[in-house]
């Protein structure tokens, strides 16, 4: 028994790569996150740690309340966050003198220490990440960025990852 000819399907096209702006701020998003996290590993610390020491070190004194309010988190979530950088010995709580309800953040000596080797490392990951720009090509692409993050809502020096973790 002869079987019919089956009619001849092409094979599909694959479909297009993503392409588009969106798509590579997203994957060197990505791989820019992942990098900076190896730069800053062998000091004990990851990119959450990192953001809100530099937020305590820029506002010394700053409350909880106040750093859950600039992160856009519930207090209690901050709360898990300073525990962890104060087991670090990283950080100090001071019962504030104005309110003793509240207290008060600060960097310990060690934590001044550990920015300090994080702010290297980060100039280290970025020169490595724009190694294809130069310093115009950097300050114009850092403009752009910078006007996208304004006209999108995005607060200053927040990373909008606080807001996901868990």
């Amino acid at each position: 028994m002869d079987t019919p000819p089956q009619p001849h399907t092409a094979d599909p096209a694959p479909a297009p790569g993503p392409r588009g702006a969106a798509f590579l701020l997203a994957q060197i998003g990505a791989h820019a996150a992942a990098r900076f996290a190896e730069h800053i590993g062998h000091l004990g610390l990851v990119p959450a740690d990192v953001g809100l020491l530099r937020m305590i070190a820029t506002q010394p004194g700053r409350s909880q309340r106040a750093l859950a309010e600039d992160l856009g988190v519930v207090p209690s979530r901050v709360v898990t966050l300073i525990d962890n950088l104060e087991g670090k010995d990283l950080v100090e709580r001071r019962r504030s003198a104005e309110d003793r309800r509240n207290h008060e953040l600060h960097l310990t000596a060690e934590g001044t220490r550990a920015l300090g080797a994080v702010s290297r490392a980060a100039a280290a990951h970025e020169d490595a990440l724009l190694a294809a720009l130069d310093p115009e090509q950097r300050t114009l692409l850092s403009g752009l960025l910078a006007r996208i993050a304004t006209e999108q809502g995005l607060t200053p020096g927040v990373h909008p990852g606080y807001r996901s973790r868990g």
